[in-house]
């Protein structure tokens, strides 16, 4: 009983002090932006001149890239022998090879139905929950012209990687 009272308690103490930590929308102060009006009429030619210049195209960070190929390999390769030994722990031991071999057979046919659509729905845009299928078969993520992969925006702001 006394466990469930002090567990009643630090749940509701932590639901009440997170009322607090929302974000709240910072007021500027009216007179601060008339001030900063005027330098920005003058300044106006300058950011006409700036904005005619072409972006530069977005350059992949080879750390950045290097860690993703790392981390992707060193999931693939804890898949397919964790799921081997969990479901294998579950039958009998003549049957390991069996449940190894399906476990395999199953990874590789996910990998393959990735590629054919999976990307595509996982990465493009579509509406609020599932993307469309323009990358479907990967089709526009290597331009064979120039040579290079279609570059992709990541989570963090200004990051690119390679699409494949």
């Amino acid at each position: 009983m006394k466990k469930l009272i002090a567990t009643l308690i630090l749940g509701l103490s932590v639901l009440g002090f997170s009322g607090a930590s929302f974000a709240q929308a910072a007021s500027a102060p009216e007179a601060a932006a008339s001030v900063a009006a005027a330098p920005a009429a003058a300044s106006a030619p300058e950011a006409a001149a700036s904005a005619a210049a072409p972006a530069a195209a977005p350059v992949a960070n080879k750390g950045d890239v290097a860690w993703m190929i790392v981390a992707t390999l060193l999931v693939i390769m804890m898949t397919v022998p964790g799921l081997a030994l969990f479901y294998g722990g579950l039958v009998r031991s003549k049957n390991m090879l069996s449940v190894l071999m399906q476990v395999m057979v199953t990874f590789s046919l996910i990998v393959v139905l990735w590629f054919v659509y999976g990307y595509s729905l996982a990465f493009t845009t579509g509406n609020a929950f599932i993307g469309g299928l323009d990358r479907l078969f990967l089709k526009g993520v290597f331009d064979p012209a120039t040579g290079a992969f279609a570059m992709a925006a990541t989570f963090s702001k200004g990051v690119y990687i390679p699409e494949l």
